[in-house]
């Protein structure tokens, strides 16, 4: 699977194995409203077990194990979050990063091999999601400039106060390490019980953690006033333009007007996550409150991508939202896009990639049916950053294909405006 996919696994117990070098796993357990209700739907280190013991966190031969029970888990539960966070470095850093799902049998189910991490330290790598009566696996590759904590509080985590740490699960005959062509041991039907009943294996030893991520209720993220930067002057070497603020965050349900205050004028990026399977549409009002630009025209399921907005020189940016179901908009710092290189990076949907280099071509293998668009914005000798100037169309066609284009010398914008369908870009040095 790439970044966006996503297909129906079995309704049975999954495991999931987490790979990656110094990455630390974790699960979140969400209600339809986003968010976890309170401390036992965070699965860490320090609380590695599920109140109702639907979903338990091992580790073995260097792999995080998540036990999902798809069939005993609550109701109330409508989707389960595999996350990763590093305490040293970035998620590109991690080699080797994937996640996959197996099922009892040890067959694979889903498999996401995350190719496009950056400088994030938290992330969220894949989701289980109820759909019509079932279960689906999404790769998500959903990355946090602001770390676990920002990840956390997104997800109604409130990350003021440690979680408490369950006690120690009785040690019994050590499982043997799984391996993913081997069967594994399925986790079995648990009813819920105040307190996780006794495995039938023993948890390894767990290493120490740093407090864990504590919880509180679903509450729209307040918009954070522009302050340090998370890593670095720029977001990285050779990028200063536009302004910088801590990224903005709101999650919803359904058609909304959003109001982002406080962020100093110029070019953005704006994310947006739907988990429906209606109409997605995205539009920036202007300052007698009508529609000026459209962002987001989209019959897609599960809509997923990234767009360029504005923020005005006077008064706060507004977007009217039209969604069927759960929602969650970002806005962050044009700096904080991602950067094109020589490795194919795989998206889905709508994206704003940055180009610093020096003059060379882009590849492009677009698998949509519909409209692909690419335009690129020449920054170099342009110094108004509250503005972008103008756009360059690099390419406008419908339906699959594999092209290559020459771009200029960076800096540069390239924004995929259309893309509903998965699509791969890469740099070619010339």
């Amino acid at each position: 699977m790439i970044k966006g996919d996503n297909s129906f696994v079995p309704s049975v117990p999954l495991r999931i194995g987490v790979r990656g070098a110094g990455l630390d796993a974790m699960a979140l357990l969400l209600t339809e409203s986003g968010a976890v209700r309170g401390d036992g739907d965070v699965v860490f280190h320090g609380a590695p077990v599920h109140p109702s013991g639907t979903v338990r966190l091992t580790e073995a031969g260097g792999t995080a194990w998540l036990d999902v029970g798809l069939t005993t888990i609550e109701d109330r539960i409508t989707r389960v979050l595999v996350v990763g966070s590093t305490a040293h470095g970035t998620i590109r850093d991690v080699a080797g990063l994937s996640v996959e799902a197996f099922a009892p049998d040890g067959t694979s189910v889903a498999r996401y091999d995350v190719i496009d991490g950056a400088a994030e330290t938290a992330m969220v790598l894949a989701e289980l999601y109820r759909r019509s009566g079932g279960w689906k696996f999404r790769a998500v590759g959903q990355g946090y400039a602001n770390g676990l904590a920002g990840l956390a509080t997104d997800h109604g985590v409130d990350v003021a106060a440690p979680v408490a740490p369950q006690a120690p699960l009785p040690q019994q005959t050590p499982l043997a390490p799984p391996v993913p062509v081997a069967p594994v041991v399925p986790v079995a039907p648990v009813a819920f019980v105040p307190a996780p009943p006794a495995p039938a294996f023993a948890l390894p030893p767990m290493p120490p953690v740093p407090p864990a991520v504590p919880v509180a209720p679903a509450v729209p993220v307040a918009p954070a006033a522009p302050g340090p930067l998370p890593y670095g002057p720029g977001y990285g070497p050779g990028w200063s333009y536009g302004p910088v603020f801590a990224p903005y965050t709101q999650i919803g349900r359904d058609n909304d007007v959003i109001t982002v205050s406080g962020l100093p004028p110029g070019p953005v990026v704006v994310q947006l996550d739907v988990q429906g399977d209606g109409y997605t549409g995205l539009v920036v009002l202007d300052r007698r409150n009508k529609e000026k630009d459209y962002l987001v025209n989209s019959t897609e399921d599960d809509f997923r991508g990234r767009v360029l907005a504005t923020v005005p020189d006077k008064g706060p940016l507004r977007l009217r939202l039209e969604a069927e179901g759960p929602w969650r908009l970002e806005v962050s710092p044009l700096a904080a896009a991602g950067r094109l290189t020589e490795e194919a990076v795989a998206y889905r949907g709508p994206e704003v990639l940055l180009h610093t280099g020096g003059v060379a071509d882009l590849a492009i293998h677009y698998r949509g049916d519909d409209n692909l668009i690419v335009n690129v914005y020449e920054l170099a000798g342009h110094d108004d950053h509250t503005a972008l100037p103008r756009d360059e169309n690099l390419v406008n066609e419908i339906g699959k294909r594999r092209e290559t284009v020459p771009l200029p010398q960076g800096p540069l914008v390239v924004q995929f405006e259309a893309a509903d369908g998965p699509w791969e870009a890469r740099l070619k040095r010339v």
